[in-house]
């Protein structure tokens, strides 16, 4: 992922870390499961598909709506002092006015702020992946959680589970509904009188781990079943006491995220000209105005805000590089983007995953076979 993000980055074209990041942990997953002594599949194809739609509809959202948002604007402000100083292009060594200034600095501001809670997410997510299959007698759990505050919860779906009537269910979830029960009740047998953390023992910790997560993930998929008879009440206790449990497995260190916000701030400090250059001069043939730009950050913003409450990644790069070609197409149509430019992005975009996934994929292999 970070040799696909330098050389991107290198040669200006705007790339998605997202993709980056995802398909190389895809292309991990998928040479994991071709082993010959891998019993299970390595990847979760379901939340994959998900991620993948959320990526491929995020960009074409961001054009989209800035094109709306931009005729709305011209329209709204036309016959105003305002839309002769939004449309227009900026004078050279001018400053922009003061209300101009404050609203570019609001939409700027809104992107940095969401690109961090997205991206930060994610390069919080992979040191915690790291870190737990290293190290997980330090961070499989989360040791300012009791174990305490799980019986509970745990007890609550004991009693929805055995009021469940799973005869009308196939074998194979039959034997998944039997499988939720066994693991509920060892979890409740591994926490009973357990206080903290570091009462369990350093070998039990990942078990219990893999027992939440195992539960969460078979009760979901039993809850999505039509035949299952249970009520509306019932599963949202269910839905509800299993956030409750995973506080333990779901979090991240406080040096974690603050190491993730400092290398975020340093890259951008560092590394900005060479893409802002490109997306600030080389997508259109004009010289941004203020509309634009403002309409672009704004739509981009909202959109990186509501996959991130969402809980999906989305590429910051392409819903801001999107909404500037909307941009660019909503003041004087197609012609008015530079074909080249626009090809790399979309070459980059379709070549990103294929390539980071074979790569990453090649490169587990070869590390396994040397160690």
């Amino acid at each position: 992922a970070i040799f696909w993000n330098l050389v991107t980055w290198y040669l200006g074209i705007p790339c998605s870390s997202s993709h980056t990041l995802i398909g190389s942990i895809l292309g991990v997953g998928i040479a994991f499961s071709l082993l010959p002594d891998s019993q299970q599949a390595a990847v979760n194809w379901g939340k994959a598909q998900e991620i993948g739609v959320s990526l491929l509809i995020s960009p074409l959202f961001g054009f989209s709506v800035t094109i709306i948002l931009m005729y709305l604007l011209r329209t709204l402000t036309k016959k105003t002092s305002y839309g002769d100083s939004l449309f227009k292009e900026p004078k050279k060594n001018a400053p922009p006015p003061l209300w101009i200034r404050i609203i570019l600095i609001l939409t700027c501001t809104s992107v940095s702020y969401y690109h961090g809670s997205n991206d930060g997410q994610k390069g919080v997510g992979l040191i915690m992946l790291i870190l737990i299959g290293i190290v997980p007698v330090y961070f499989a759990l989360d040791v300012r959680v009791s174990p305490t505050e799980l019986n509970a919860p745990l007890h609550r779906i004991e009693q929805v589970i055995a009021g469940i009537d799973p005869s009308p269910l196939s074998a194979p979830d039959k034997a998944i509904y039997a499988e939720v029960k066994a693991t509920n009740q060892h979890l409740l047998n591994s926490i009973a009188q357990v206080h903290s953390v570091d009462q369990i023992s350093k070998a039990a910790r990942f078990g219990v781990r893999k027992d939440i997560l195992l539960l969460d993930r078979h009760l979901k998929y039993l809850l999505d079943k039509e035949e299952l008879s249970i009520s509306t009440a019932s599963r949202q206790i269910v839905k509800d006491d299993l956030k409750s449990v995973r506080k333990i497995t779901d979090y991240s260190p406080r040096w974690a995220i603050l190491m993730i916000s400092l290398s975020l701030g340093l890259g951008t400090m560092i590394g900005w000209k060479r893409i802002v250059k490109t997306v600030g001069e080389k997508i259109g043939k004009e010289h941004l105005t203020y509309a634009q730009g403002a309409s672009a950050e704004l739509v981009a913003a909202s959109t990186i805000g509501l996959s991130t409450n969402l809980g999906l990644p989305v590429s910051t790069t392409h819903v801001l590089s999107s909404g500037i070609a909307g941009s660019m197409v909503a003041s004087k149509g197609v012609k008015n983007l530079q074909g080249d430019t626009v090809r790399n992005i979309l070459m980059a975009w379709l070549l990103t995953l294929p390539v980071v996934m074979i790569m990453a994929g090649s490169l587990f292999l070869l590390f396994r076979a040397i160690f």
